[in-house]
């Protein structure tokens, strides 16, 4: 991966590493790598609530307006529903300013092609390439040529409609709690849960351009739990900044992850005949307990990288339906192309209602095993010697013995840290403890 993008786009401290002049670069250069050089071309711009979304939109636009696109501003809108108006409103790409659940002073900028899906790494390279090495391009239009800007009122609105032909049934009789994150959700979660007939409580939906994840939405859910249980809610549903994801939490104010929700939602698409293939895609960091919960149902697991780029990837690859991650982006390819919060949410509604449970009844059809994580210390240059050492791959071996395929060992070494991340599943939380530390302090010794 080069040095501006990273797993998702450009990010970095807004007005520090993410400049108004890069921003513009990247508007210029983004148009000339992916419009090919046309010019009278359109884009469409989403952001979240951060204040600095305004400061980086204006700068990306005349970015693509002087190379004589046109630009759609969709003001306030989540992620996934610019990659779903791109394709709508046959945009030559999309553009999202985010930086999902990062705090405020973060902001990100992300593209979408004309087909809705993230552009692949030599796309961003080449983008890269011009940018890091000062590089314009002799293309500067004139009088009538110059790109205009305009803002699309009813962006939302399209979004809505739209997923509402996603479902079959309707929400009525449901209470659903909701967390908004103060973020890109905070507007359209509850008028399309209203729309569907659900009795709605939410709260973390008064953005005020600095508050956007701050102890609230998906990588916070225990505001969510403290809803349910205050509302007696029959769910409730958390989304991150840019509403991506998707964290749920059941009538019991248990917590419902993406592996979870991925669970009940591939079973139910597979009882519908809905699951191509009937497989579903997930990262190595998934629940061991999704495993076995899908093969007892007769459905496939793929595992991939940790990242939803690679689950997406590997799904349109082999042309599967569903997949996504343990952290709640999940995927519903046959309606987006990317992870999308509000659309899983209608789905695992949906699949509540039709089923006729509850959502604790619902998520008990998976056991999610204890996960423990240790972090070894080794040289930078050392993190990936694990796999040729033999004494360290003995330990593993023993260790995944032991746990008499009821359990497992992972190893990642960290893309950004001198550590080699040490993760041991299994059924015994006291064994794992021990086990974790004993295999990390091995690998310090060996590695160092």
């Amino acid at each position: 991966m080069g040095k501006l993008f990273g797993t998702d786009g450009v990010r970095g401290i807004a007005n520090k590493d993410l400049t108004p002049e890069l921003a513009y670069k990247l508007g210029r250069i983004g148009a000339y790598v992916l419009l090919k050089g046309t010019t009278k071309g359109k884009v469409v711009i989403g952001k979240d609530t951060r204040i600095s979304g305004d400061l980086l939109e204006s700068a990306m636009a005349a970015g693509f307006m002087s190379m004589g696109i046109d630009v759609v501003s969709l003001g306030i809108i989540p992620t996934p529903a610019v990659a779903y108006l791109t394709r709508h409103l046959k945009a030559n790409c999309g553009v999202v300013i985010s930086a999902s659940h990062n705090p405020a002073e973060y902001n990100g900028i992300k593209f979408f092609n004309e087909k809705g899906y993230k552009l692949p790494d030599q796309v961003e390279e080449e983008i890269e390439d011009y940018i890091l090495h000062d590089k314009d391009v002799e293309c500067r239009p004139e009088a009538g040529d110059i790109g205009q800007l305009t803002t699309l009122e009813d962006a939302s609105k399209l979004y809505i409609e739209y997923l509402q032909t996603t479902i079959e049934k309707d929400f009525t009789g449901l209470k659903i709690a909701v967390d908004a994150a103060n973020g890109a959700a905070y507007k359209v979660a509850p008028e399309i849960l209203r729309k569907l007939g659900a009795e709605v409580f939410i709260i973390n939906d008064k953005p005020d351009s600095v508050n956007i994840n701050f102890e609230c939405g998906s990588t916070h859910p225990e505001v969510l739990q403290q809803l349910v249980k205050e509302v007696k809610a029959d769910l409730g549903v958390a989304f991150d900044g840019d509403a991506d994801r998707l964290i749920a939490v059941d009538e019991e104010c248990q917590i419902v992850d993406g592996d979870h929700i991925m669970n009940i939602c591939g079973l139910h698409l597979k009882k519908h005949n809905k699951l191509n293939k009937d497989t579903v895609v997930v990262t190595v960091m998934s629940n061991i307990g999704l495993d076995i919960a899908l093969k007892e149902q007769k459905i496939n697991i793929v595992k991939t990288k940790v990242g939803d780029r690679y689950v997406l990837e590997e799904m349109k690859k082999e042309g599967y339906s569903l997949g996504g991650e343990q952290s709640g982006h999940i995927i519903f390819l046959d309606y987006n192309t990317t992870g999308d919060g509000l659309l899983s949410a209608m789905q695992l509604i949906s699949t509540v209602k039709s089923e006729k449970k509850s959502l604790s009844q619902l998520a008990a059809m998976m056991t999610s095993y204890p996960q423990v994580l240790v972090n070894a210390k080794v040289k930078n240059e050392n993190k990936q010697a694990y796999q040729q050492d033999e004494v360290i791959m003995e330990e593993i071996s023993k260790m995944e013995k032991l746990m008499e395929g009821e359990g497992r060992v992972l190893i990642r070494p960290s893309g950004t840290e001198p550590l080699v991340r040490v993760m041991l599943e299994g059924k015994d939380q006291q064994q794992l403890n021990e086990l974790a530390t004993e295999l990390a302090n091995l690998i310090e010794k060996r590695l160092n």
